[in-house]
């Protein structure tokens, strides 16, 4: 019982950073450059994760960031949607993509599908891209449709700067990302339930996975992936907190290495 009351206690228990984050090439302009990254909501279950997205959503509104960026798994059940609708609702400059529960693709049993057609007035992207202009530089933000997975939508664009959107963070390792400066990726919650052993943590849901939390880098591409704000299949979180995630973009000096 203490366990499980632990479990639910976490899964409302969010983490707010701020994080810096070299990227290669990028100009001096846009050093200093403040995206908020947010992901996994699973909004419409009983979960103190909602507790955790509203909080994440409101320290994102606090922040006045240069761009908001939600990677996908909005919400679980229908219900979720008005929420979810009201939380975007104040947030500057957000994009978002969509995740597998989202069109319930998953193991998941509670998750039915929602028919999520806008997000207005946050930028909803599905496989396409749009320009936008800060501190007077181009930067292009695109995102993949989670049903395209297997496929490789050709979405990279020259601008100053450009983020790809994916829920799944196993994208690096496809040609979909290359090219891109920044990637941001969900989907794994940091294993949500995990047993901790001396210097690290085994995560039940994904023992072996490649991409699990933080910073991954290939060649120029680098890629933060989200712990997530909601929790899936049960209303706990073990050793892996919810985080919403300041990225402040600084100018790299060299080349970091993997």
């Amino acid at each position: 019982m203490a366990g499980l009351a632990w479990g639910w206690f976490e899964a409302g228990w969010v983490r707010l950073r701020t994080l810096d984050l070299m990227v290669d090439g990028l100009p001096a302009e846009l050093d200093g450059l403040r995206v908020v990254h947010l992901s996994d909501f699973h909004l419409g279950l009983p979960s103190r994760g909602a507790r955790a997205v509203g909080r994440g959503a409101r320290w994102a509104r606090e922040r006045d960031p240069d761009l908001v960026c939600i990677t996908g798994d909005l919400v679980s059940r229908p219900r979720g949607e008005a929420q979810l609708r009201a939380l975007v609702r104040d947030l500057p400059r957000c994009y978002a993509i969509l995740g597998n529960h989202d069109l319930a693709i998953s193991r998941d049993p509670f998750s039915k599908a929602v028919e999520l057609e806008g997000l207005e007035p946050a930028s909803l992207l599905l496989d396409e891209g749009v320009e936008v202009e800060l501190r007077g530089e181009r930067v292009w933000i695109a995102g993949l449709d989670p049903r395209s997975r297997g496929r490789e939508p050709h979405l990279r664009q020259d601008a100053a700067l450009t983020i790809l959107l994916s829920h799944f963070p196993s994208v690096l390792d496809r040609p979909a990302a290359e090219g891109f400066d920044l990637v941001l990726a969900g989907h794994m919650h940091d294993g949500q339930i995990c047993v901790p052993y001396p210097g690290g943590k085994l995560r039940l849901a994904h023992p072996s996975a490649r991409y699990t939390h933080g910073f991954y880098r290939r060649g120029r591409t680098v890629m933060h992936v989200s712990p997530g704000l909601g929790t899936t299949f049960v209303p706990f979180r073990f050793f892996a907190r919810p985080e919403a995630t300041e990225l402040v973009l600084r100018v790299a000096a060299r080349t970091i290495g993997a």
